[in-house]
């Protein structure tokens, strides 16, 4: 018989790293420089493509978009971990607590999607490029990019009002760095077998509809580029979908071994470890990986910059100008010729 008198959580307390008591300063200051990074490459990422009509194609536009997309799903995330390593473990409210978990579901997912639909977008490219600038035409390419949202956002309303519908046992403490589905549901006080099928369920559709179209994708890639007689020509082919497939095997790897395993625990440092990879350590090789590495991406990026550095010296008139000019041109041809050797 379940007892009838259980007490109300008004908040958790999420207790983070506290194990690392004598590395937490060094945590934040490491958290906060990778936060700063992802920020600042997904924001050029975004400003780039968005001035320069070169890198208007439905990839770019899709990167755009993935962009953005980590923006919010880092910040969901590291905001309250860097001011619980400086609060020795922080409560958080209850309805504050269900929307981070709410968003960063509904985030987890529908970057998910994306990485289907740019998928299907390198499936085109390499087997049917023919029909490519037909079928990734700008209204379709809107539509699967609409759709990508508003699925992911569906998909963070039934886990996260079920979690909210649990009772949770004192002492409500979350042994983890963020408001996560497994650790929430261990605090429950009575059975959470139903709640958790239902997100197993959710889980195996998101992979039904997400990961095994991205796989089948690469199958016909893989074997489209091994038709191809010339080594180069292979080679030049897999670069182009080299960085998206390296970023959908961290992305899935991570996810599948953290929620599709029903009845099964690893540790909570383990699960830690893992949610680092995919909440931290992702969002920071977006920029890194798909843009960096892109000539195409480098080359805007290069023409920004010194189109941004004649203008400041067109600006800035006078004797510094004057006796600066020089050294300032340097500078920005350093900046230029940095960036074309990465």
């Amino acid at each position: 018989m379940e007892p009838q008198n259980v007490p109300t959580v008004t908040e958790f307390h999420l207790l983070g790293f506290q194990n690392l008591h004598e590395w937490q300063t060094l945590l934040f200051a490491i958290f906060l420089f990778i936060y700063s990074l992802t920020l600042t490459g997904n924001l050029v990422i975004i400003a780039v493509m968005t001035q320069d009509q070169q890198l208007h194609s439905p990839m770019y536009m899709f990167l755009k978009h993935l962009s953005f997309l980590e923006i919010c799903y880092t910040s969901t995330i590291m905001p309250p971990l860097l001011v619980n390593l400086l609060s020795w473990g922080q409560a958080i409210p209850f309805p504050a607590c269900m929307a981070q978990l709410y968003f960063f579901v509904s985030l987890g997912a529908i970057e998910c999607f994306l990485l289907a639909v740019m998928a299907y977008d390198r499936y085109l490219a390499v087997c049917s490029p023919l029909h490519y600038s037909f079928l990734m035409r700008l209204e379709i390419c809107t539509k699967l990019v609409a759709m990508s949202w508003l699925t992911g956002v569906g998909m963070g309303f039934l886990p996260s009002l079920m979690i909210s519908k649990l009772d949770f046992r004192v002492p409500n403490q979350i042994n983890h760095f963020f408001c996560d589905v497994p650790p929430l549901m261990q605090l429950s006080c009575f059975s959470v077998y139903i709640t958790e099928m239902v997100i197993f369920i959710l889980s195996i559709a998101v992979l039904c509809m997400c990961f095994f179209p991205t796989f089948v994708s690469y199958v016909f890639i893989v074997s489209s580029i091994l038709r191809i007689p010339s080594a180069s020509g292979r080679l030049k082919t897999f670069s182009r979908c080299g960085s998206h497939l390296a970023v959908v095997t961290i992305y899935y790897g991570t996810m599948i071994s953290m929620y599709v395993r029903p009845n099964a625990h690893l540790s909570p440092e383990v699960n830690k470890i893992i949610s680092v990879s995919y909440t931290v350590v992702t969002p920071l090789l977006n920029p890194v990986i798909y843009s960096l590495r892109n000539k195409d991406f480098k080359k805007v990026v290069i023409k920004v910059m010194r189109r941004k550095c004649g203008i400041y010296g067109v600006r800035v008139k006078g004797s510094f100008f004057l006796l600066g000019k020089k050294n300032h041109h340097r500078t920005c041809n350093k900046l230029s010729s940095g960036i074309s050797d990465w």
